[in-house]
């Protein structure tokens, strides 16, 4: 799950078009259900109708950033899977061609980045820039990458004015009084409300199951029997709903970095759980600093590192560094450390020239982007199809004091991300449109083995998710990289882990029994 720091801040990430007919009011008992009868015989018409018509694939447009020999197309969806002659939108998809012989290939490989609200468009380029770990599996598989809907140029929804969403500095997001309580609660309806204004007709349909069933639709228009796929944070929770929906549709599964899939913790329950892991994460990445205090000079000990990084937020609470950088534009910056260890030496490095006097680099890295406003592309957009996503996929909790109490209980032990995360959701308290039931997660006949792939000290997705997922999806394997706690492990260097999911990939073949794994290399300064 990738997320803003804050309501408004930064998040994740030629538009899909939305086609001719008007949308019917959506009904909420046929998005309730689970993979209701009425939306499976939606989905089977779309796919039949999309293996007809395949994807007319073209060079990609000049602004989407990607270069020759990546092709682009597009897939036709209905926007409501139990009126599959209604309203239609187009899916934006992508592929590199596999580079091996005819013997060797495989069909293609699709991925999910995470959000929800991630383009996947990237994918391909880890052929074109020949990334070392996936140059054999460019081999075997086409590589296939999308904009789920709502998503870039997949029909993109919008909830708020993109420069209004970038402006800052950002209140603080830990409250001192009940009033700056009630101010936070004014923004998140407001935000809710906007996104009702701006894309109501779309968020009845903005679910999890939806996107799976979109995926389903895709791998038919690629021509392909079953499909391969990779998902990484939110994509395991989509490739857990769609190897759910559609067990005997999967040919190869890997999930990396797992959101916890039981019913109890979509999504309430697992925002609280990441509050808990972050609080973890930042104390490893802080213990490191003050390892290398040679490098960085912010405090040789955790408590020192630590203290200073409460003085620096007391300092951008009295007066924004530069009048950009606030508390919330902080923790939107360092939360990047306990997301990725990629990050661990740009963090460092840039509080530790503001510690020595030169705020610059820090100021230029966490102010917001006010360029960052190109509508289907802004962050605006990646962070209202989160929203979206989270709020459609399950029942939230109206009460404020509910909120109030487990936040504020969570906050004395774990103040990093916890008020924070808070506001980021707490837009679905007041959402308008309707919601559905979670998806019960589970094996279905013909789930081949899914190789599941998890650091233990993930703080976006904790440990207990890949944990869940495992003991759902009957016959598949675990293996966990102990010690370690980046997001996203299938693309770090690991020789105990690459092999293996090149392995499966290539063959099909898990390891008799769970795995587990030495940590990748710590970063160096």
């Amino acid at each position: 799950m990738r997320r803003s720091a804050v309501l408004g801040s930064a998040g994740t990430l030629i538009a899909g078009t939305l086609m001719a007919t008007a949308l019917a009011a959506p009904a909420a008992s046929a998005q309730s259900r689970h993979g209701g009868d009425d939306e499976a015989r939606g989905a089977a018409v779309a796919a039949a109708r999309a293996a007809k018509a395949g994807i007319d694939w073209q060079d990609c447009p000049a602004d989407w950033g990607l270069e020759k020999p990546i092709q682009c197309g597009w897939v036709t969806v209905p926007v409501d899977y139990t009126k599959p002659n209604g309203k239609q939108i187009k899916l934006a998809v992508d592929r590199t061609r596999a580079t091996g012989t005819p013997q060797e290939k495989q069909g293609a490989l699709l991925y999910n980045p995470g959000g929800p609200g991630g383009s996947g468009l990237r994918f391909p380029r880890r052929v074109t820039t020949k990334a070392p770990l996936w140059v054999n599996t460019a081999k075997a598989y086409d590589f296939v990458g999308f904009d789920p809907r709502g998503v870039g140029h997949s029909a993109p929804i919008s909830c708020v004015d993109p420069a209004e969403f970038v402006k800052g500095p950002k209140a603080d997001p830990v409250p001192d009084s009940e009033a700056d309580k009630l101010a936070q609660r004014k923004l998140a309806a407001e935000y809710a409300k906007g996104c009702a204004e701006k894309s109501g007709d779309m968020l009845p349909y903005m679910t999890t199951r939806n996107t799976a069933r979109d995926l389903d639709v895709i791998r038919a228009a690629l021509g392909e029997k079953k499909l391969n796929f990779i998902g990484v944070s939110y994509g395991t929770y989509l490739g857990a709903v769609y190897g759910t929906l559609y067990p005997d549709h999967v040919r190869r599964m890997i999930v990396d970095s797992v959101v916890d899939p039981s019913k109890k913790e979509i999504w309430y329950g697992a925002n609280l759980n990441q509050d808990i892991a972050f609080e973890g994460r930042l104390k490893d990445w802080m213990t490191w600093v003050a390892q290398h205090d040679d490098a960085f000079h912010l405090g040789k000990t955790y408590a020192e590192v630590q203290q200073q990084w409460v003085t620096l937020r007391a300092a951008a609470k009295k007066e924004p560094l530069g009048g950009k950088v606030g508390p919330a534009e902080l923790i939107g910056f360092f939360q990047n450390a306990p997301y990725y260890d990629s990050m661990w030496v740009p963090v460092a490095e840039a509080w530790s020239a503001y510690a020595a006097g030169d705020p610059q680099p820090l100021i230029d890295s966490a102010a917001s982007d006010p360029t960052d406003t190109a509508g289907n592309i802004s962050s605006e957009n990646g962070n209202a199809v989160y929203t979206a996503v989270e709020c459609a996929d399950a029942p939230w909790p109206t009460s404020w004091k509910k909120w109030d109490r487990d936040n504020s209980r969570l906050h004395e032990q774990y103040p990093f991300m916890t008020w924070a995360n808070a506001w980021m959701n707490l837009p679905c308290a007041t959402w308008s449109a309707p919601r559905q039931r979670p998806t019960e997660v589970k094996t279905g006949k013909g789930l081949p083995p899914v190789l599941i792939v998890q650091s233990e000290r993930d703080a976006a997705t904790p440990y207990a998710g890949a944990v869940e997922l495992h003991k759902r999806f009957k016959g598949s394997r675990l293996i966990t990289e102990k010690n370690a706690g980046s997001h996203g492990v299938t693309n770090l260097v690991n020789a105990c882990i690459n092999p293996r999911v090149e392995t499966y990939l290539l063959t099909g073949k898990v390891d008799s029994r769970d795995v587990t794994c030495e940590p990748h290399a710590t970063p160096k300064p």
